[in-house]
């Protein structure tokens, strides 16, 4: 299926969006992880409050990557706010596909966000992948960041995967501590060890 036919906005802001998506500099954050963030949402959409917002919001929460920026969703939820701005969306639609892209930032939506929750879980859930999709998508990670010498990497990379070891739940849905926190954790451990940092 291509990804365009899931795109439920006006058709060329889907292609604009599927086209940064493709950029060259990108490794992990492309077309298929936003496919695959969009596989799950399709799997929690029930337990959100608008699933359609939260699926754009995937839409968007990349759409702006670059790797040593530390702003890029604050700029894609301001490229949300920019594009569809003259669509028949409501406002409010629109407020809310902005706060969900910046919400990605930490992953830590506020208690009884059920959007947030959503696609918190679906962005993360690679973090539970089988061992070598996940180790694809760790190799995938440090080609974005070539530019970085190896030991700063690795330290950088320990200290964001302890920071997600230290939170109580990596998933905030029901469903996805089910489904993805126990592998997930234990990925997160061993990339841990083979990094040097356990």
């Amino acid at each position: 299926m291509s990804l365009l036919t899931r795109w439920s906005g006006p058709g060329i802001l889907g292609a604009e969006l599927v086209r940064r998506y493709e950029e060259p500099h990108r490794r992990y954050h492309t077309t298929e992880h936003l496919t695959e963030v969009l596989d799950r949402i399709d799997e929690l959409a029930g337990e959100a409050d608008d699933a359609d917002a939260v699926r754009l919001a995937a839409w968007f929460h990349d759409a702006v990557y670059q790797p040593l920026r530390a702003d890029n969703e604050e700029r894609s939820a301001v490229l949300a706010e920019r594009m569809l701005a003259d669509t028949d969306l409501p406002p409010e639609t629109v407020a809310e596909v902005a706060r969900l892209v910046r919400m990605t930032a930490a992953h830590d939506p506020e208690p009884g966000d059920r959007n947030g929750a959503v696609l918190s879980d679906a962005d993360l859930a690679v973090l539970a992948a089988d061992p070598e999709r996940y180790a694809a998508y760790a190799a995938a990670v440090r080609e974005e960041y070539a530019a970085v010498p190896d030991e700063a990497f690795r330290q950088g990379r320990a200290d964001v995967l302890r920071a997600l070891l230290d939170a109580p739940a990596l998933f905030r849905t029901t469903p996805g501590r089910e489904r993805w926190e126990a592998a997930a954790r234990h990925n997160l451990e061993t990339e841990l060890m083979l990094l040097g940092r356990a």
